[in-house]
């Protein structure tokens, strides 16, 4: 009975001693074979490979596919001359208002896809040429690839090494394009200006190390925008919230001092006229803010307001009337109403309303739509009943809903725009939904699946008869007009 009693406690030092053993031998073995001390480049790693998040040089690296000469690029796009040169358009409503012979009701065709890396960053469209920033994972580089709308050729790419880790993918945002400039923002806030031909890079900022701005942990989401040759762009950094920058030389010509302390999201700067006045509204992390967009006191501080304080922000700001702006947000955030009003020289930024997901206009990823008096969304999916679902408010009570979508048709993150009186709303498994849009509400006249998609997120984009879908890992023309 006494041995049986001891056999646990001899088991457990027979343990110990074993263990105790090959911790001595660990540190008294020296092996015999000789160990050769590897130098730089002898693994044959590409160039730039393990370069330091602080060591990147942007726009180092370029490719050309397809050879031409400017003669012939003018030639090549000059029947196609409409353009989509940045987030939600020419006129930031995520509208297209011009006569085209498109058949809503067939079937449109796949005129071409092409691979890219993990990602939500949707293209721009400008002359012919399509325009992605995207991000080549086994080379950890930002790429910036040029491509032939009709064929979906790669005509280029410019790239640099910067090291990234995926964080629900890696680029999010959609370059702004001119006939002069293509200017796009990284995932890290690397800035670069390259001529939208050749390709040739202009200048680049890295906006960590100049404007000291804390880019936002699911990485920068900003959209750059492009007015009269001038890079408009909000770093939201240590000293600098917003600034101009000339895009002929890379040279801040103004900028706004951050005495409010916003830091930078994931919205985008939109343009307005609020009581008359050109602005610019930024929605940050901290609060909203305008900004004056005209010549005489272009980068003033006009109003901020710090009761709206979502920790993530991802969709824009969206004017509704000439004082009246509606803010949404995720993670609960829900939405809100700011009224911004002059007066004797005064500008007073009130917030008027704020509510939950569930109580009223709320977005989480892609920025509603203003048309024919409905602010058209999709809820979050803490949106209640009506989560993931297409709703539409009345502007002038954002709480009251005129119309809803049926219940298997709810979209998740999927992005929505406007053509010619049709919604054109993008499920994120990649089934596209077309909805007649009416007085009062909205018909669905077709669904079409267009490919097996995975968080198909990236914004649309048309120009010229094409539309432009993405999901995670590939990038969808469609061909829509029939005339």
């Amino acid at each position: 009975m006494t041995l049986k009693k001891n056999i646990p406690s001899l088991v457990t030092l027979l343990v110990v001693m074993v263990f105790a053993g090959l911790i001595v031998w660990w540190h008294l073995y020296t092996p015999d074979v000789e160990l050769t001390l590897q130098l730089p480049g002898a693994d044959n790693r590409p160039e730039g490979t393990a370069r330091r998040a602080d060591d990147v040089v942007i726009g180092e690296f370029f490719m050309r596919f397809v050879e031409w000469g400017d003669g012939d690029v003018h030639k090549g796009i000059s029947t196609l001359d409409e353009s989509w040169p940045c987030f939600r358009g020419s006129d930031y409503n995520n509208r297209v208002e011009r006569e085209a012979s498109i058949n809503f009701v067939a079937d449109f065709s796949v005129q071409w896809n092409v691979d890219t890396g993990e990602g939500h960053a949707a293209p721009a469209i400008h002359r012919g040429l399509v325009y992605l920033l995207d991000y080549d994972e086994q080379m950890s580089s930002d790429m910036l690839r040029c491509f032939d709308l009709k064929s979906g050729t790669e005509i280029w790419r410019r790239w640099y090494r910067v090291p990234l880790k995926r964080n629900h993918g890696f680029s999010r945002t959609v370059p702004a394009v001119t006939d002069l400039y293509v200017v796009t923002i990284g995932p890290q806030g690397h800035v670069m200006c390259c001529h939208p031909i050749s390709g040739d890079l202009l200048w680049s900022i890295d906006v960590q190390k100049e404007f000291e701005t804390q880019v936002p942990f699911w990485y920068a989401g900003q959209c750059p925008r492009i007015e009269n040759n001038r890079l408009i762009l909000a770093p939201a950094g240590e000293k600098t919230l917003m600034a101009g920058i000339d895009c002929a030389t890379g040279k801040t010509v103004w900028e706004t001092p951050n005495t409010v302390g916003i830091k930078m999201s994931h919205s985008s700067i939109m343009p307005m006229v609020l009581s008359g006045k050109k602005t610019y509204v930024y929605a940050g992390i901290g609060g909203v803010c305008g900004i004056s967009a005209e010549n005489a006191d272009k980068g003033a501080l006009l109003w901020s307001i710090d009761k709206w304080k979502a920790s993530v922000v991802a969709p824009s700001p969206l004017q509704l009337t000439s004082t009246q702006i509606a803010l949404t947000a995720g993670y609960g955030a829900g939405g809100a109403l700011l009224q911004v009003t002059h007066s004797g020289g005064l500008w007073t930024a009130t917030l008027l309303d704020q509510y939950k997901p569930s109580e009223g206009l709320a977005c989480e990823q892609q920025t509603p739509l203003l048309y024919n008096q409905m602010v058209i969304t999709v809820l979050p999916k803490d949106g209640g009943g009506r989560r993931n679902k297409l709703v539409a408010y009345s502007p002038a009570q954002l709480r009251l809903p005129v119309w809803e979508s049926e219940a298997d048709e709810r979209f998740g993150f999927g992005p929505y725009m406007i053509i010619n009186h049709h919604l054109l709303a993008l499920k994120d498994d990649g089934e596209l939904y077309i909805y007649q849009l009416e007085a009062k509400g909205m018909k669905l006249i077709k669904k079409q699946r267009v490919m097996e998609g995975i968080d198909a997120w990236g914004p649309m984009a048309y120009a010229d008869g094409y539309l432009l879908l993405r999901d995670d890992h590939s990038l969808y023309c469609i061909k829509m007009e029939t005339g």
